[in-house]
């Protein structure tokens, strides 16, 4: 009997797709990432103003446009399935949007309140509280994942990687693994 191993990147797509997802409908579409935006933008207390938000809803806009765009999709919203391929599509496709670098950079501008440069724990807590919703137990542990020097703070390039590693990498072990909990 042969068994099949879970693609490691499909499982953290899904589970980003079902925090996307907000009226769970069983797809996304253009509301479902303005809704994202506008999550980000309550719980960090920015005016709508502010160029972090603008940054963010001007990523979270052309991010779906491109997912959109590779999904080949004909209508205005995704499957799980339509998501899932699409993504693994555009992270790679960096001709008009590098959709890794970039959503990194501008979430991590709105998580970092304090423009230090760093994410502290009171920062990241927000962002699983208020944006993603988790109330899992263990879900500072991200946290200490994603703070891969130990010094308490997640740096920007540690926040980076972990992008990275959440759209390319099949470790369940690398800390952008984590972000939508546990593998």
């Amino acid at each position: 009997m042969t068994t099949t191993v879970r693609d490691i990147i499909t499982t953290k797509l899904e589970r980003q797709f079902d925090t996307i997802d907000a009226d769970k409908d069983g797809y996304v579409d253009c509301t479902d990432y303005q809704r994202l935006a506008d999550r980000y933008i309550q719980a960090y207390k920015l005016d709508k103003n502010d160029l972090r938000a603008r940054a963010l809803q001007s990523f979270c806009q052309i991010y779906w446009l491109e997912l959109l765009r590779h999904s080949g999709a004909g209508g205005d919203r995704l499957t799980k399935d339509q998501f899932v391929t699409a993504n693994r599509l555009a992270c790679i496709d960096t001709s008009r949007l590098n959709v890794v670098d970039g959503g990194g950079h501008a979430i991590f501008d709105v998580i970092d309140t304090n423009g230090d440069n760093e994410i502290s724990k009171d920062e990241f807590a927000r962002l699983l509280r208020d944006v993603w919703r988790s109330e899992s137990p263990d879900a500072m542990d991200v946290f200490m994942k994603l703070d891969t020097d130990g010094n308490g703070a997640i740096s920007r390039q540690e926040f980076i990687r972990a992008v990275r590693e959440h759209f390319m990498s099949n470790d369940p072990d690398a800390p952008g693994s984590m972000f939508f909990g546990h593998i």
